[in-house]
């Protein structure tokens, strides 16, 4: 019924057979609900760990519901404030699944002021693939990086983490990396500091 179009395939459906057919989960259709608000950092470790992330190896579940790495990604950037082991893990996705749907990607993060700190995400994660020799992988993260620099925001925003103490926000003023700088974000991530690559 599903390949004659007799019958809808339901976003509950296409995540199930996301999970019986091993697809990856960029396979897996986004939620027609709006993103949530506010991310819960335990469901983000678990989703992290269900994306086969290193750094979460010791949570992956037996039983994970595939979601798409867009919409965590997403998520996650829209955090006030996260983790930095869950800050760590986001060039990871981007560079573990370049071929995301990043029209839609974008897209969403401009509506929700978050093209700053995508674009960042993004320059790592390409410093990423710099690293590993994944050369395909970094001229489309490059492109992607310009594209979201046309809509670089002059605010300036700290890299999901909004409760800086003031004696750190002054420190990153004059010590954060030049990338940060550029992306009008108080933050001290560097491609160095990252312990996994895709």
């Amino acid at each position: 019924m599903l390949e004659r179009g007799q019958r809808r395939l339901t976003p509950n459906l296409a995540q199930r057979a996301a999970k019986v057919y091993n697809l990856a989960p960029t396979a897996v259709p986004r939620s027609p609900r709006e993103l949530p608000a506010r991310l819960n950092a335990t469901t983000l470790a678990r989703d992290l760990a269900g994306f086969g992330y290193p750094g979460f190896a010791y949570l992956r579940p037996r039983h994970w519901t595939p979601k798409n790495p867009g919409e965590v990604l997403l998520g996650a950037l829209a955090h006030s404030d996260l983790e930095p082991r869950l800050v760590e893990a986001l060039p990871w996705v981007v560079l573990r699944y370049s071929t995301l749907d990043w029209n839609w990607v974008v897209r969403e993060a401009k509506v929700r002021d978050l093209q700053n700190r995508l674009g960042f995400v993004v320059g790592l994660a390409r410093q990423l693939a710099m690293r590993v020799g994944d050369e395909g992988k970094a001229r489309s993260l490059v492109r992607l990086e310009a594209h979201l620099d046309r809509s670089r925001l002059a605010r300036e925003d700290t890299l999901c983490r909004a409760s800086l103490p003031e004696p750190e926000r002054r420190w990153l003023i004059e010590q954060r990396p030049e990338a940060a700088k550029h992306w009008n974000l108080l933050t001290d991530w560097t491609a160095d500091a990252l312990r996994y690559a895709a």
